[in-house]
């Protein structure tokens, strides 16, 4: 069954946390939603951030076209494993990311962000 989305209208969490529910307003306008397990929460959030950008790819026949989120903050934490640090990436508008990197990494990271980038593409966003 495919149903076309006019908007979302809710997202909640169950109460006892074992599912989330999306509500939505079809584009007959009748309401709508689509419950989703705590099992498969995770394959839901891994598939829909590549979705934008293969959207765009898809329609403008570009494949060097990228979907950035702009960023608005960042905060970097220890984690309990004395090897990794987490870092949280957030848009304006509320979406997060969370991060965990390895120490090898986090110098790696630090060392990137500050050097310039010979023969950098500039790509729209």
């Amino acid at each position: 069954m495919e149903i076309k989305v006019r908007q979302l209208t809710i997202c909640e969490v169950a109460a006892d946390g074992g599912a989330i529910s999306l509500g939505f307003e079809d584009v007959a306008g009748n309401p709508a939603a689509v419950s989703v397990s705590l099992s498969q929460i995770g394959a839901l959030i891994m598939t829909l951030p590549g979705l934008p950008e293969a959207a765009l790819k898809a329609r403008y026949g570009d494949q060097s076209l990228r979907y950035a989120y702009p960023l608005a903050s960042w905060m970097l934490e220890q984690s309990t494993d004395t090897t990794q640090r987490i870092i949280t990436l957030e848009t304006e508008e509320g979406f997060k990311v969370r991060f965990s990197i390895p120490k090898d990494e986090q110098s790696l990271l630090g060392e990137a962000l500050t050097q310039p980038m010979p023969g950098m593409t500039v790509r729209p966003n």
